[in-house]
């Protein structure tokens, strides 16, 4: 019997996999990717479709000149009962086979490591990947035939902030009750948990989790907060197109909650909608602003422009000033975003609602702020100060600890294995 087993964070921006030594309980390699696939166009339909993943995808996106299919985000599709597929090549691929691909591109860089195959891991899952159950349990479904295609035999889930606390618990010396708050690109989970260095290896910890929630708000919650606010005036929204004489309407607004969110971007590219923006285009007087939408879509610059908008974000983590800047294919973008804009106007309405879900879920479970000895905050979108500010205010900027954003929870999930195998 292989002595290893492998946790995997199977994120929305990057995913994470972590070797876990079983007989002596460490972690003794970790491998990263970014979430992204890539597909060239114009490929041979009779055999295997090529593809590229995480970075590699992203220098060959940029060398075929944006000509292809790349994909990002696509952790997001899981709970989408609506999507069923997505033809690549005269190919089908459902949700589950795009997420195979990510999962396999880490477990083959493990296996090398290794020279081992192996097929039994842990996988990390949001609390929530939606808030309706029906769509949250598809998502877990697609999940589990992603591990499958990607060749595990036998694997476990577990919650994404119960894995961060896990990791969290080997960086303290005694007892804590804590809430760890963890924030990917496509939800907000939180789990308090007593922990304890001394129980480490207990193979049953049902009795020290205290409460687990999570709401549907993340990262790129705030990506497509920064597009609607200041991208969507650049490509059209409030203009209006004349169908007849006289009669003035607004261009649709789904035109515009399309651009705002990646995973529906992924599949804008059809006929429909080129015709649709095209008729925009000419009822409009041939408006510069909907000539940039055409641009947009046509020429498949939604990730170079997402980069852009998430280089703004990222610039306000540290900063009180950031520029938003796209200048590609004759769209000429450059906003100026100040962090008292994206606190107060920006991001406003998912922190609060962030916020009011954090102190429901604190009340719901009898929990005050004074109970909780410490904070863990992990994940990409922890950096964003407008949500720090929340736990800084709750619970005091002393007990807010932080850790390996990117790493904490795939870690966390992988030491999950003594207590779920013995389950």
């Amino acid at each position: 019997m292989n002595k290893y087993i492998y946790g995997i964070d199977f994120g929305t921006t990057n995913s994470a996999l972590a070797i876990l030594d079983t007989q002596t309980n460490e972690i003794v390699q970790m491998f990263t990717t970014p979430s992204l696939l890539f597909f060239p166009e114009n490929q041979n339909t009779k055999g295997d479709i090529a593809y590229s993943v995480g970075q590699e995808a992203v220098q060959r996106y940029v060398e075929s000149r944006m000509q292809g299919r790349f994909m990002k985000s696509i952790k997001r599709v899981l709970p989408n009962k609506s999507f069923h597929d997505t033809k690549i090549s005269g190919k089908k691929f459902k949700a589950e086979d795009l997420v195979a691909m990510i999962l396999l591109y880490l477990k083959k860089q493990a296996d090398e490591f290794l020279g081992a195959d192996i097929r039994v891991a842990v996988i990390g899952r949001p609390v929530v990947f939606d808030e309706n159950p029906e769509k949250d349990q598809l998502a877990q479904d697609r999940l589990s035939k992603a591990a499958r295609l990607a060749g595990f035999e036998t694997f476990y889930f577990q919650m994404e902030p119960i894995g961060a606390a896990f990791s969290y618990e080997r960086q303290i010396q005694k007892k804590e009750l804590v809430l760890v708050g963890d924030f990917g690109g496509g939800t907000s989970d939180f789990s308090i948990m007593q922990l304890d260095p001394k129980a480490i290896h207990n193979p049953d910890r049902s009795q020290d989790m205290v409460a687990k929630g999570g709401i549907y708000i993340g990262g790129d919650s705030f990506d497509s907060d920064i597009m609607w606010h200041r991208g969507t005036p650049h490509f059209g929204r409030g203009v209006k197109e004349q169908f007849e004489p006289g009669k003035w309407l607004e261009t649709p607004l789904s035109y515009f909650t399309n651009i705002c969110s990646w995973e529906k971007m992924n599949f804008l590219d059809t006929i429909k909608w080129r015709e649709a923006i095209r008729k925009s285009y000419v009822f409009s007087g041939k408006d510069y602003r909907i000539k940039n939408l055409q641009t947009l879509v046509e020429k498949n610059l939604g990730y170079l422009l997402f980069k852009q908008v998430e280089q703004a974000k990222f610039g306000l983590t540290a900063g009180d000033l950031a520029t938003f800047t796209f200048e590609e294919s004759g769209i000429h973008i450059q906003e100026m975003i100040t962090i008292e804009d994206f606190e107060s106007v920006i991001i406003h309405k998912n922190v609060e609602k962030i916020d009011r879900y954090l102190q429901d879920f604190l009340k719901r479970n009898a929990v005050s702020p004074a109970d909780i000895d410490a904070v863990f905050l992990t994940g990409g979108t922890a950096f964003v100060r407008p949500l720090q500010h929340i736990f800084f205010r709750i619970f005091g900027e002393d007990r807010v600890k932080s850790g390996d954003h990117f790493n904490s929870v795939a870690t966390g999930i992988a030491y999950s294995y003594g207590v779920l195998a013995k389950k």
